[in-house]
């Protein structure tokens, strides 16, 4: 099938952030291929594109993808939102005018307003691609108040808009099972008017077959981790939705039962603030290790691990939540222990790729220290394939190429 259709992405995440370099660029860089012809519509951080703006810009030349940026605005809080929203509607308008797209792909609702906005004045079909439910998300988080009247009047706003999104879109992509339900149970989105993909991972990257064991060892010994030691990982920026005090309780009592193992945090966090939150809990900065890492180096620190945790706070907006970081552990081998958001808990205990736990007391962390000691390991071989059957960036460009081709072809 020669394809030979323009489809504009627009994005709030900026392809310069770790989002947009793995779950953005790599999926595009497939369909390119397929024949779609992309202009991608971002917002950037203005230090990251300072720093590897280039870079990306040569990249995604490669693939023969345009790349179109703004500079996110910060302040003042509110305001700096809606003067961004007009930035990204008035280019979108400008691109289409330039370009006359057959399609607009909308990666959440920022974007979604933009392409609500093409669709009505230029009836260019929308994909809304929502990553999760926002509005409550926002609300969720404590960003916004909803005791205050400002946001309060934000929410209701944005309430109606989700629903115009929900219902003028040409097709909704939701990352998991629970969200896609509750489309349906909520707000009668019909069943076949939504697709369900996963934050997926690029597992030729993510293969702990590739780390060879003198990597490994080097790796170890920079990190004054001693052969025989056990490591706990954590993969990715703390804080937001992430529990990291629920983490480092966990871990002092998993160090009760299994006493030689370390807590190896692959961030770009401030070391001294988790040694701090550490110390609280009254864990030594000899059991801490933290380690930044480009995401070449991530598969190889993610070798290191016996275990990947992660807890997410379970509020309704986390129904949608798909954490990328799930996909690349799992890929590296490496069983997990985590709370049950989104689909992660019943893709965890369907697959046995690890310890799915709902309370955070200590009761409830001694006992799964002591599954964890006591288990006999899944092997890495299969904890990957489990990877293979739910994260295979391969199969998520599979079903957004077909769900482009029934918008765009009928088929």
């Amino acid at each position: 099938m020669n394809i030979n259709k323009k489809v504009l992405y627009i994005s709030y995440d900026g392809m310069t952030d770790p989002l947009g370099q793995s779950q953005v660029i790599p999926y595009l860089e497939q369909l390119a291929k397929q024949g779609y012809r992309f202009t991608i519509l971002s917002v950037e951080k203005k230090k990251r594109l300072d720093e590897s703006g280039e870079k990306i810009r040569q990249l995604l030349s490669g693939m023969g993808i345009k790349w179109e940026t703004l500079i996110i605005t910060s302040k003042p809080p509110i305001l700096s939102k809606i003067y961004d929203q007009w930035k990204i509607n008035t280019v979108t308008a400008r691109l289409h005018r330039e370009n006359k797209f057959d399609l607009v792909h909308c990666r959440s609702y920022v974007a979604g307003e933009a392409g609500l906005r093409l669709f009505r004045r230029f009836k260019v079909p929308f994909l809304f691609d929502m990553r999760g439910f926002w509005v409550d998300e926002r609300v969720d988080s404590g960003h916004w108040n909803i005791r205050n009247p400002v946001y309060r009047f934000l929410y209701r706003l944005y309430k109606k808009k989700e629903k115009k999104y929900f219902s003028q879109s040409a097709h909704i992509i939701s990352l998991t099972q629970k969200g896609k339900e509750e489309l349906i149970k909520a707000y009668n989105v019909p069943d076949n008017k939504i697709s369900i993909i996963p934050c997926c991972a690029d597992l030729e990257h993510f293969d702990f077959r590739k780390i060879k064991d003198e990597e490994k060892q080097q790796a170890k010994k920079k990190l004054g981790i001693a052969n025989g030691h056990k490591v706990l990982s954590y993969l990715g920026s703390l804080g937001g939705w992430y529990m990291t005090d629920e983490m480092l309780d966990f871990f002092a009592v998993m160090k009760t039962k299994i006493p030689e193992t370390v807590f190896l945090f692959i961030t770009h966090d401030n070391r001294e603030k988790i040694l701090k939150r550490a110390a609280v809990k009254g864990i030594a900065a000899d059991y801490i290790r933290v380690q930044p890492a480009s995401r070449n180096e991530v598969p190889l620190y993610l070798s290191l691990s016996d275990w990947g945790i992660f807890f997410i706070k379970d509020v309704y907006s986390k129904k949608a939540s798909s954490p990328t970081k799930q996909g690349e552990i799992m890929a590296m081998g490496v069983p997990i222990v985590c709370n049950d958001i989104g689909d992660t808990g019943k893709i965890i205990e369907e697959t046995g790729t690890g310890i799915v736990i709902n309370s955070f007391d200590n009761r409830t962390f001694e006992k799964t220290a002591e599954l964890m000691e006591n288990m006999i390991p899944v092997s890495r071989e299969c904890i990957r394939k489990a990877a293979l059957d739910y994260y295979d960036l391969r199969h998520g460009v599979v079903l957004y190429s077909n769900i482009y081709k029934q918008l765009l072809f009928g088929i």
